[in-house]
């Protein structure tokens, strides 16, 4: 039942992907083709966290689902406004979440408010309190392994590009200046990162790196990170762009929760 559930979704889903290609042979146009692979990434990261965390094939299934579902909308906002930036046009959770349920993807199916929340809510600061146990299931294990996927997005935009001259997909941020106050704090007291306060390159990447203080809800997901490197990688970059001594003050933050697993 889950695999059939999970095929036919995705033979549904990359449908509508391959809607936006201007010809049915043609490739998706580059930023399209970024959140096409991005969105695999996610499946297979909430493949790993379910399975390292022993869920049930009805939590699984759920994870899953909501993982192949969550950028569903990036598609369209990106045709519509040239931009990822949610500030700049849509809230790309709600987009997605609203285009699922127009689609009639998931109707009839038992779990389709488990997975719609899991959409709703992925890129929230907070989670809602009061979820039921599957939801919260699929809530997190969407969150951490979308979390997991954009720490390989930014480690391949940085080796692909020159980001000093080309910094579009880093939101045209400074690249030069000090990482802001307020980005620092957040992180020492083990709070998410307010996008408001992100003024520069250095400050992109270090919420990145608060994700690994208090943004990976499960061990799995946090073995996977210090497993990928990823902190390792952040630490070296942030020390291109600037030398005030937070930077290892706050990786030093990172790995020590790292390690207590």
């Amino acid at each position: 039942m889950g695999a059939r559930f999970f095929a036919d979704l995705a033979s549904k889903y990359a449908a509508y992907v391959d809607a936006y290609r201007a010809f049915p042979s043609l490739a998706l146009p580059p930023m399209m083709e970024l959140k096409r692979v991005h969105t695999a990434h996610v499946v297979d990261n909430a493949k790993l966290i379910a399975e390292g965390e022993g869920f049930d094939a009805e939590t699984a299934r759920a994870c899953e689902a909501a993982a192949l579902l969550h950028d569903t909308g990036r598609y369209e906002q990106l045709k519509r406004y040239n931009t990822f930036r949610d500030s700049d046009s849509v809230d790309h959770a709600v987009f997605s979440h609203d285009i699922v349920v127009e689609k009639g993807w998931l109707d009839g199916d038992p779990q389709r408010e488990a997975i719609l929340t899991a959409v709703l809510v992925h890129n929230r600061r907070d989670v809602p309190d009061g979820l039921d146990p599957l939801t919260e299931a699929a809530v997190h294990t969407v969150r951490d392994a979308d979390k997991l996927d954009i720490f390989r997005v930014l480690e391949h935009q940085i080796a692909t590009t020159d980001w000093r001259t080309n910094c579009k997909a880093f939101w045209n941020l400074p690249t030069t200046a000090r990482p802001s106050p307020a980005v620092l704090d957040a992180i020492r007291a083990s709070r998410p990162v307010d996008y408001q306060d992100i003024k520069t390159l250095a400050d992109f990447v270090l919420i990145q790196v608060g994700w690994m203080v208090c943004g990976l809800r499960y061990a799995t997901s946090r073995r996977l990170c210090a497993e990928r490197g990823h902190l390792a990688f952040r630490r070296t970059f942030l020390h291109e762009l600037t030398d005030d001594p937070a930077v290892d003050e706050i990786c030093d933050l990172a790995a020590a929760i790292g390690a207590r697993g």
